[in-house]
């Protein structure tokens, strides 16, 4: 221990990782007799000190420890004057990152010195006296010092936030394995080199993110870096792939990152690499990704704007609770929104699903491997009241200004009855200021209708670009909520500085259903979104007058509150005073001679405001949005007519004795047009169950009504003729082709025969359909192909084949139209053999369970309608004696059973075999 002074005392540690702990027992024993607050502060504000040096200097390093006049001073010097203190602005939560945020709140000064051959980081606590001198980080010697510049273009700051973070977080946990040795196959210089690298980067990157604030979440970054850095970022990419690798395989505690964040961080490694050897830089937004990676431009999480979605909108967190729900998914599910925050999100999932959601929610997590983020996925969710609603499952993830993972889940009900959404066309309003035909509004007083580039010095082909680009990015969208707040993201950057957008309603209501700002921070958007008042008749003001079909109108001052009459007014005129606005334009969302709502866009004070030149191009992208907006209405309308038409069609499944069936039907999540798949299921008199399933040529009304017919009459045939089912088809297809020569369908149709306790078969006939698939309990899988012949439609005359086959019990038999398999630019037979190891992994599972996965595995982002039936032989479960048991109806009378079934009350019993 050296001395440097009566009452100050230093020792010399090696860099390790034990020596944060040895450091802190040294400021202990250094300060006898000295107040506990400021020991316990000292030791802890030492210890974080000491780390850093270990883990970023990886020098020896000495800790001096000084008292004088009630003040403590504790300093660590190491041997890397070349690697100053760079604060991390990390969330509160975050494992790493945290020690200059400790040092910079409990110590009173602190600062780094360093010289040509040491750092210094030292801080001082003072116990009373006058206030100490202003302290900051100020560390001698840039960590950029060597100049090439890379420019990182389109940086969304969440994301960029959350891989900082992740990155430093890996890189201390293998530093911590190192010292006992375990480095995953990793050299200790690749390690130095690897953490050198990343430290540099990210002090780099912090300089350049003090610099002005952006206009929106994404920023564009000009970062210099070592122009020898490209070899140590490869090294740096190779360290952390390793680590990724570790994390999956659960050897540390950091979880793997998530498929956004992976694509991200080789996205950015690329840049760099790329950009030191002379290659031009690519921006973020335009790289080719997976669904699962979510969209091009990156939405920071907003749990206004998830509260007050249209469409039903659950959001949970990473430890799979919800934190946010709206209305309508409260609405559809039967809770009210508050009742769900909180609770853990299986409360929403029917409970044969629950295991399977815990255990792949955990392997995302493990992973960072996700099976359905990104993508349209069919699956029940479940009522409050035990019930099952169907829906259709979009999942992406947004971040959280701190980084944080956030899942936002929309529910779309697949209908089954008359949904609260869509809202139906033609639920504008007319006009009640004349237009001339064609729909565009008549001219403002005073306006200038003049292309001549006046609109905010914008050039013609400025304008055309941004008219482009606002239809392009609506039409990409297909929720209209979301088209909206994508249009109004591109506005802002454009035109504006903040818009909303107020719609009417099916019932002529006013909603705000989306409210944009440039700069979202400390801005509760989500709290102006919603219902306004109704418009009184009273009602004068710009968005009243603009809602009756006046405007576009100029508004070069927020109107004094004695002008405002009606409470939409009042309520228009607190959104402009609450987001600022020195001048507005608030334009009619007029399309095909109907009022759709209202645009209003702002330029805050200090903004070249808004002129009548501004109203040209204001008219132009109004007409746009309330073009798309209709044809977005008409679209879900349309969607919503086509699935419930579909759905009525499809016919309850029998309740019968030892046979368990199951069925699910999912529109295609791409077209909005009738389909043409259907099941069936009935009892044949002589006591067979029969099963069905077709599918019609075509995606029209015309399908749908061959559709119906065709299962009419196929049940209409089989019952009354008892046939076998290759006879059956061929007169269904003489009777197709007498009412619709030109149409053609497949379909397999058969019956399943046997006592209770089996040996059950099946009988069956396929018209061009796909071979049914039967799997055993063990897992052994066949396509029944015997039974196959020509498509209904073709020749009617020719005799068909059956063919039969023995289920064993607890065998699973799957009937299945194409949309379940086939895919584009696949082959037929890769695809069958994915559902044939889709199946032998549930074959031990529930019907509904096994029906359920294969919808999550197979039918996400389907571009087909799906139909499928499954049948599941179920013995009844053998007596004392080895008879079998059977709850029937048809126990003959005075029949006895024996003595097991006399104690559990079974109906009947059948010998066993």
């Amino acid at each position: 221990m050296g001395s440097l002074g009566p009452t100050a005392v230093s020792r010399r540690f090696p860099p390790d990782p034990a020596s944060a702990a040895a450091a802190r027992g040294f400021v202990l024993g250094a300060l006898p007799g000295t107040s506990s607050h400021l020991v316990d502060t000292a030791r802890l504000l030492a210890g974080e000190l000491a780390a850093n040096a270990v883990l970023h200097a990886r020098t020896e390093f000495e800790v001096a420890v000084r008292r004088h006049d009630g003040r403590v001073r504790v300093r660590v010097t190491d041997r890397r004057p070349d690697r100053g203190p760079v604060p991390q602005a990390c969330p509160a939560y975050a494992g790493t990152g945290q020690g200059l945020a400790l040092v910079e709140q409990l110590a009173s000064r602190y600062g780094a010195d360093t010289d040509g051959e040491h750092k210094t980081v030292w801080f001082e606590l003072w116990s009373d006296g006058p206030p100490p001198p202003v302290s900051g980080w100020e560390p001698a010697v840039s960590p950029c010092a060597s100049e090439r510049s890379v420019t990182l273009i389109d940086v969304p700051a969440a994301l960029d936030a959350a891989c900082r973070q992740h990155r430093h977080a890996m890189l201390r946990e293998l530093t911590f394995a190192a010292s006992s040795a375990d480095l995953y196959g990793l050299s200790p210089g690749d390690l130095a080199t690897a953490g050198d690298i990343s430290n540099v980067i990210s002090a780099c990157v912090t300089a350049e993110l003090a610099g002005p604030l952006p206009e929106s979440d994404l920023r564009t970054l000009s970062v210099a870096l070592p122009a020898e850095a490209a070899e140590a970022v490869r090294t740096l990419r190779r360290v952390l792939e390793r680590a990724e690798e570790a994390a999956r395989q659960e050897r540390l505690l950091t979880l793997p990152a998530l498929p956004r964040g992976r694509a991200f961080q080789d996205w950015f490694f690329d840049q760099i690499v790329g950009q030191l050897a002379g290659d031009r830089p690519t921006a973020w937004t335009v790289m080719p990704r997976d669904p699962e990676i979510g969209a091009l431009e990156v939405v920071p999480w907003d749990a206004g704007q998830a509260r007050t979605s249209g469409l039903p909108t659950v959001a949970a967190d990473e430890g799979n609770r919800i934190i946010a729900a709206n209305g309508p998914a409260a609405d559809l599910l039967g809770w009210e929104p508050d009742d769900l925050v909180g609770r853990r999100l299986t409360t929403l999932i029917p409970e044969h699903l629950r295991e399977r959601h815990a255990a792949a929610f955990s392997s995302m997590l493990l992973t960072g491997r996700t099976r359905i983020v990104g993508r349209s996925v069919p699956l029940p969710a479940l009522h409050r009241d035990g019930t099952v609603v169907p829906v259709r499952l979009h999942i992406q993830t947004q971040e959280t200004a701190d980084g944080r993972t956030v899942f936002v889940a929309q529910l779309t009900p697949r209908a089954t009855t008359s949904p609260a959404v869509p809202r139906v066309p033609g639920n504008g309003r007319e006009p009640a200021e004349e237009a001339p035909a064609g729909g565009r509004p008549p001219t403002a007083p005073g306006r200038v209708n003049r292309r001549d580039g006046a609109e905010r010095g914008m050039s013609a082909l400025e304008r055309l670009s941004l008219l482009a680009d606002l239809a392009a990015h609506f039409n990409d969208t297909p929720d209209l909520t979301e088209g909206l707040r994508t249009a109004g993201r591109l506005l802002t950057r454009r035109l504006a500085d903040w818009c909303a957008v107020d719609l009417f309603t099916e019932d002529e209501q006013v909603e705000r259903v989306c409210v944009v700002h440039r700069d979202p921070r400390d801005l509760r958007l989500g709290a102006y979104e919603g219902r306004p008042p109704a418009a009184s008749e009273d009602a004068h003001g710009p968005l009243a007058r603009v809602l009756r079909g006046a405007g576009p109108l100029l508004l070069t001052d927020v109107p004094p509150p004695e002008r405002v009459a009606g409470a939409l007014d009042r309520r228009h005129l607190e959104l402009l005073r609450a987001l600022g606005a020195s001048s507005a334009v608030v334009a009619p969302l007029r399309a095909r001679r109907r009022i759709f709502g209202a645009l209003t866009l702002a330029r805050a004070p200090g903004a070249p405001p808004f002129t009548e030149a501004d109203l040209a191009l204001v008219d132009d992208l109004v007409h746009s949005l309330a073009l798309g907006v209709d044809n977005s209405r008409l679209y879900e309308a349309s969607r919503s007519i086509a699935e419930r038409l579909q759905r009525s069609l499809l016919t309850s499944l029998p309740q019968v004795d030892n046979l368990r069936l199951a069925a699910r039907y999912a529109a295609s999540s791409t077209t909005a047009q009738v389909g043409g798949d259907w099941y069936d299921s009935f009892v044949l008199p002589d006591g067979n169950t029969a099963v069905a399933i077709g599918d019609v040529t075509g995606h029209n009304l015309d399908a749908a009504i061959a559709m119906s017919q065709l299962r009419s009459m196929l049940r209409g045939i089989a019952v009354d003729r008892q046939e076998p089912p290759g006879e059956v088809l061929r007169r269904l297809d003489l009777a197709n082709h007498s009412l619709h020569q030109e149409a053609t369908a497949t379909c397999a149709y058969g019956f399943v025969a046997g006592p209770a306790h089996g040996p059950w078969e099946l009988t069956y006939a396929c018209a061009g359909h796909p071979p049914p698939l039967l799997t055993t309990r063990e897992g052994g899988t066949r396509y029944l192909e015997d039974g196959a012949g020509l498509l209904l439609g073709m020749d009617p005359t020719p005799p068909r084949a059956s063919a039969r086959h023995t289920l064993p019990a607890h065998s699973t038999l799957l009937f299945y139209t194409d949309g379940l398999v086939e895919r584009r630019d696949e082959n037929l037979d890769d695809a069958l053999d994915r559902l044939r190891r889709h199946t032998a992994d549930l074959a031990r599972e529930p019907l509904d369970t096994f029906c359920d996965e294969l919808m999550i595995g197979l039918g996400a982002d389907n571009a087909d309608d799906i139909a499928l039936l499954a049948v599941r032989p179920s013995p009844p479960p053998a007596c004392d004696d080895g008879t079998w048991t059977l709850a029937s109806r048809s126990r003959p009378a005075g029949g006895a059973g024996c003595a097991g079934c006399a104690r559990s009350g079974s109906a009947l019993c059948l010998p066993g075999s």
